[in-house]
């Protein structure tokens, strides 16, 4: 139960910005507390877009500045861990197209133009989707948005090799029990949440996540963190444009 506890924790300390605190003998490194962080990760999702949401409800009056603030808000909440990822893809493929090795790219800590230009066009447009949602009061659905872009990784876990020792250490500690879980409890979130109009969302996130993903392995070879992080962005900017359409 303690290793549930620290996983829970080692999830907001690593996919948000959120303060928590660690006694110095826990043992992060651990499979079930690595298992465990990877099953809170779409709860870390819904927290973060929930903390965005009631700020946007005390900025109201504000109209559109306070949802463009809310929205930012909530990239700065996960301290833009997921568009920085964006950057160092769009660098590694367009470095790809000129025969450079794409996985010494991606893992270069110096940027490129064409990982900026992707990164701020993906910003601009995630900004003005998640705000036309707040102005619209799309509420449950962002919360929903925010906890399936995420669980889309889980299942990647399941179906994707990875070029990352670190990855394949969280996917060994994911297990079945854990995965199953996951899903029971998030889809009766979401369910309860939006309704059968849940399960169309789930059927568009997961099969944008795995066309992402495969896209992006297919131009640079291999899938790490970074592609799971720029396939997440893609999955909320697009999800959000087709909840949008949809309740337009």
């Amino acid at each position: 139960m303690y290793n549930l506890f620290l996983g829970f924790k080692f999830a907001f300390a690593y996919f948000s910005i959120l303060p928590m605190r660690f006694k110095r003998d826990d043992d992060l490194s651990k499979s079930e507390v690595l298992g465990a962080m990877l099953f809170f990760f779409p709860l870390v999702g819904y927290v973060l877009m929930g903390l965005s949401i009631f700020l946007f409800t005390l900025l109201n009056s504000l109209d559109y500045y306070g949802a463009i603030f809310a929205s930012v808000v909530y990239l700065i909440l996960y301290g833009f861990l997921h568009t920085e990822a964006i950057l160092d893809v769009a660098d590694a493929i367009y470095a790809s197209h000129s025969g450079k090795d794409a996985y010494s790219v991606i893992k270069d800590s110096t940027v490129g133009a064409m990982g900026v230009l992707w990164s701020v066009a993906i910003l601009i447009l995630k900004v003005a989707g998640v705000s036309y949602a707040l102005l619209h009061h799309l509420f449950g659905f962002l919360l929903v948005v925010a906890i399936l872009s995420r669980f889309s990784l889980l299942v990647l876990f399941f179906t994707q090799e990875f070029r990352s020792t670190f990855l394949e250490k969280l996917k060994e500690g994911f297990t079945k029990q854990f995965f199953i879980w996951a899903t029971l409890i998030y889809s009766i979130v979401g369910f309860l949440t939006l309704g059968l109009n849940f399960f169309y969302i789930v059927a568009v996130a997961l099969t944008l996540a795995f066309l992402i993903a495969k896209w992006i392995e297919k131009r640079v070879g291999f899938i790490n963190g970074d592609v799971l992080g720029a396939t997440l962005e893609g999955v909320e900017v697009l999800v959000v444009l087709f909840g949008a359409l949809l309740w337009h």
